[in-house]
């Protein structure tokens, strides 16, 4: 069944809101109306069987059936501080980080940065990274859809970052792997990846006095948009919910 997702606010008691964009869909796409009955997520990790009252150009609204707990998000809180390639692959790189249990994305302009777009250009570019966020959540089945940030300079995230149990940045050259990442278990894990022309020696020094450690992915050169769900991938196996499948 299509899963739609709803704002946690359009949730009151058994009504539930859907916004013009899932109407449309509901709607159009699928010729849904109402009496049909369909999924819901509310981003914070709560599925619901919703019957369809209404759907209107502006909306459309319907009465809660059955309410569950969707048990697909990630054991881990991490987050994925990319540096910005180029092109649209950071695009990619939301839908697959999300795929991936992220459950936050924060775009860095770092020291080699290529493209630097104006604070105007990323209002309209933001609006797409969380519509991508949105939609890979609702092919993965996730409830929860991860935070897109505005982006901010390395330094600055470092500065105001939330405390993790680890902060790992994956950097090419490394030869350490996942050697160098403690074995005991840790929740809170941010994991910071370079874009494509890497980390200058100035941004290297502060991921180190924040107390990152570094690791490597091997001893190829890895695209930027493939590096970030490598790393996500094996800090899943390590200490995620792909770990705790064994």
């Amino acid at each position: 069944m299509t899963r739609f997702h709803v704002r946690a606010e359009a949730i009151r008691g058994e009504h539930v809101s859907f916004d013009a964009d899932e109407a449309r869909h509901l709607a159009r796409v699928m010729r849904l109306g109402p009496g049909d009955v369909v999924q819901a997520v509310d981003g914070q990790g709560h599925e619901l069987t919703v019957r369809i009252t209404e759907v209107a150009p502006r909306g459309a609204h319907g009465t809660v059936v059955t309410r569950a707990v969707r048990p697909t998000e990630s054991p881990l809180a991490l987050t994925l501080a990319q540096g910005i390639p180029k092109g649209d692959k950071l695009e990619r790189i939301i839908r697959m980080a999300t795929e991936l249990g992220v459950c936050r994305v924060v775009p860095l302009a770092t020291d080699r940065t290529v493209v630097r777009a104006e604070p105007s250009e990323w209002t309209h570019r933001l609006l797409r990274c969380r519509r991508i966020a949105r939609e890979a959540a609702k092919q993965c089945g996730r409830a929860v859809i991860p935070d897109i940030e505005p982006p901010c300079s390395l330094g600055d995230w470092l500065d105001a970052r939330e405390s993790h149990d680890l902060l790992v940045c994956f950097r090419e050259g490394e030869t350490s792997g996942l050697s160098a990442l403690p074995s005991a278990s840790v929740v809170r894990i941010a994991v910071v990846v370079g874009p494509e022309g890497g980390w200058s020696d100035a941004e290297i020094a502060h991921l180190a006095s924040a107390g990152a450690v570094m690791a490597g992915l091997g001893p190829r050169i890895l695209r930027a948009d493939t590096a970030a769900p490598i790393a996500l991938a094996l800090i899943q196996d390590r200490y995620g919910d792909l770990g705790a499948a064994r």
